[in-house]
């Protein structure tokens, strides 16, 4: 005599609605691993960069403080605390420099920011030079 299991009690079958779940979270956590690792390998290679430029002496600080400004940007980035600033950003500082100038000086430093004629300079040099050229209203 042989006899049925129902399918309620058949305990492979039971669990087989969670499998996908469990397949998802599985690749989720991949993925997770995967970034985290790329993180770290990125934030790796950019202290290895800005090593080389203090040990060089191409990094605008003495050795001993650029080394341990490499070393905190390293440790910050491993806690996700240290960003590169987007273009937008960029730009907002670059038009808040105008803030301290009033009426036709801030609508000349704002074009400068904008569309520069010319920009010569570093901040290594000791700061850059943002010249627009346009013609004189008054004649």
């Amino acid at each position: 005599m042989t006899r049925s299991i129902p399918y309620s009690a058949a305990p492979w079958r039971r669990h087989a609605a969670t499998t996908p779940v469990l397949a998802a979270c599985f690749a989720f956590l991949l993925l997770a691993a995967a970034t985290a690792h790329a993180g770290a390998t990125e934030a790796s290679s950019r202290y290895d960069r800005e090593r080389a430029a203090c040990m060089h002496g191409s990094s605008n600080q003495d050795r001993a403080t650029c080394l341990k400004e490499a070393g905190a940007a390293l440790d910050e980035s491993r806690h996700g605390g240290l960003s590169s600033p987007g273009t937008d950003e960029l730009a907002r500082n670059r038009l808040a420099r105008c803030a301290a100038h009033e009426g036709a000086d801030r609508e000349a430093c704002m074009q400068r920011m904008q569309a520069p004629s010319s920009t010569t300079g570093s901040s290594q040099s000791g700061g850059m030079l943002r010249e627009a050229t346009r013609p004189d209203k008054a004649q």
